[in-house]
């Protein structure tokens, strides 16, 4: 086993730094709308057409298609031609593994937060 330098850690920090910022610019600006969020969620399901998931969000389409080319160009959906018509999968299923993670971690620190107010609602009624 080899101990780390001072210039291997700072050097991981610029590896780590480099490989953050195009996790933020790729993935995580891509998932900086709910709406977004929710696209790859139906698309989680079986592949869809804009039309589809315009009604099924209750959006405009135009607005449909606007949310699905930032996660196409982010490599979050995949598209296939069908005619005239484009049916949109997601590219990745672990981008969903991945919100989910998320999601639990969301409910546990609301949980933990609901637990804290109901102790001090109990504590001064």
């Amino acid at each position: 086993m080899r101990l780390s330098t001072y210039k291997d850690e700072v050097m991981d920090i610029k590896s780590t730094e480099k490989e953050v910022n195009l996790l933020h610019e790729r993935i995580c600006s891509a998932l900086g709308d709910p709406t977004r969020i929710l696209i790859l969620y139906l698309l989680s399901e079986h592949g869809m057409y804009v039309n589809e998931i315009s009604e099924a969000l209750k959006l405009p389409q135009s607005s449909a298609s606007r949310h699905l080319r930032v996660l196409r160009e982010r490599n979050l959906v995949a598209t296939e031609r069908q005619g005239t018509a484009i049916l949109y999968t997601l590219q990745d299923r672990r981008i969903i593994e991945a919100l989910n993670l998320m999601r639990a971690i969301l409910s546990q620190q609301l949980q933990e937060a609901a637990e804290i107010t109901g102790a001090i609602q109990k504590i001064n009624p």
